[in-house]
């Protein structure tokens, strides 16, 4: 099959290129992908500072929309041309992908694959941080950073959807239009002004905050927790290094956590996955929650799709199509 493969020289180009077919285990299905999407964890493992987990394949891609091409012996539920999409530890830009049977879910048959491969990614990292590690409550007050990435816009919509005032930060004046309509009740352009007094003003304080920024925000988000707030932490942009005066979340009864998705066990993954899918998934098919595409670039053109998401010029998920199909958006 043929793979987006990282070579190791001088900016280190991506070249669609011939590797070895997966094999499947007795409890996963082979994959014919049509679409995989982008995610900020490509950009750090091209650039080598972001391994996959041990066992994974080192093919970049997170997610994955398709038709099963084969079905191991011990699978039962699925089979052979099932339309599916998942959350894959790896392999995603290529033309096969193994997964695991569980982690499966079926695509709607009004969807594309281009839809579906820019849901498992980022609707599952929003759900656990938001619902499981924050244990987010309907009335609540959250703050989402990055509110117009392919995570901020899915945790928009689950919050929202949940029953919870939202405030978002974004990098500019449409990020933060975009973020409105989709369900912010307040929506600030970092480069425009501080976050943490407007949302001080507008909300009072916040229970839940999901940042992916780091450093340059510790102490503004700590500040803005209510008591018995959480702040998750999913990445850290500006920086990893922090200066924290320990009363502040003593008194205030505060938690600090910090989460991964992609390390985590298959068993976990599956846990995550079936919470979502009985919680959202049916908000989902109604279109009441949907995923948000930025643009679609064929394989052909990974390099621009990374640069897009270098650059931060998208709102929403890059989505890379593979394989064209007559329910193809293109």
């Amino acid at each position: 099959m043929k793979a987006i493969v990282v070579q190791q020289t001088e900016g280190n180009p991506l070249v669609w290129t011939d590797v070895p077919a997966p094999e499947i285990a007795a409890d996963e299905v082979l994959v014919d992908v049509f679409a995989t999407a982008l995610n900020r964890a490509d950009l750090m493992q091209r650039a080598g500072n972001y391994p996959p987990p041990p066992g994974a394949s080192d093919i970049l891609g997170l997610e994955m929309a398709g038709k099963i091409a084969a079905v191991g012996n011990g699978v039962s539920g699925w089979q052979v041309g099932d339309r599916v999409c998942a959350l894959l530890p790896g392999g995603g830009y290529a033309e096969q992908v193994a997964v695991p049977a569980d982690l499966l879910i079926p695509v709607p048959d009004d969807w594309t694959f281009e839809q579906a491969a820019a849901v498992p990614e980022v609707f599952l990292t929003a759900y656990v941080n938001l619902f499981m590690e924050a244990e987010l409550q309907p009335n609540e007050k959250v703050l989402i950073h990055g509110g117009a990435s392919g995570v901020g816009t899915a945790a928009i919509q689950l919050a929202h959807y949940a029953g919870c005032d939202v405030a978002i930060t974004a990098g500019s004046d449409a990020k933060v239009t975009f973020c409105h309509q989709l369900g912010a009740d307040v929506a600030i352009n970092y480069r425009r002004a501080d976050f943490a007094p407007i949302v001080r003003q507008k909300l009072g304080g916040v229970d839940v905050i999901l940042d992916m920024v780091g450093a340059d925000y510790f102490e503004r988000n700590l500040k803005l927790l209510n008591p018995r707030g959480r702040i998750v932490f999913i990445a850290a942009m500006s920086g990893a290094h922090v200066e924290l005066n320990l009363w502040a979340l003593l008194r205030n009864r505060l938690k600090i956590i910090g989460s991964v998705l992609r390390a985590r066990s298959v068993a976990e993954k599956i846990a995550i996955k079936n919470a979502f899918v009985a919680q959202f998934w049916p908000a989902l098919q109604r279109g009441e929650i949907r995923p948000i595409i930025d643009t679609v670039f064929p394989i052909s053109q990974v390099e621009d799709a990374h640069r897009r998401m270098a650059d931060n010029k998208n709102i929403g998920k890059i989505v890379l199509q593979v394989k064209q199909s007559e329910f193809s958006s293109q």
